[in-house]
């Protein structure tokens, strides 16, 4: 699978909006293919489903889907192949993949509780002051 995504370059413009949406539902097509060998290369099989990997991807890419100039395009298509062939050719390790794309924005889990539980008043008005 590495050896397949070496070959493929993104074009340097597309010509037109629908050309370059086409190139990013093609992406997304061989990231959805890839998602098996990813999985078999960092054992996240215990940590993640395959379709929430995909939908991940898909969260990924729907967060730009304001833009409209098919030349940013190109340049957010060509990251995400560096991207996905930096992880198709285990250029990252294994706790890179779960915080980008299985914690996502969640964060870890001892980061959701709150900071304030266990400092005293002095620091909480220490916090609030000019100081910062």
């Amino acid at each position: 699978m590495a050896f397949t995504l070496r070959s493929v370059k993104v074009p340097p413009n597309s010509a037109s909006l629908e050309e370059a949406k086409s190139r990013v539902f093609d992406f997304f097509r061989q990231a959805c293919r890839s998602i098996p060998t990813i999985m078999d290369i960092y054992n996240l099989d215990d940590v993640v489903t395959k379709s929430e990997l995909r939908s991940s991807i898909s969260s990924q890419i729907r967060k730009n889907s304001h833009v409209t100039n098919p030349k940013v395009i190109d340049l957010l298509l060509f990251k995400g192949m560096e991207e996905l062939n930096n992880i198709v050719e285990h250029a990252k390790q294994r706790h890179h993949i779960i915080g980008q794309y299985v914690l996502g924005r969640q964060g870890l889990a001892q980061d959701l509780d709150t900071k304030d539980e266990g400092t005293s008043g002095f620091l909480k008005n220490f916090y609030k002051s000019n100081y910062f």
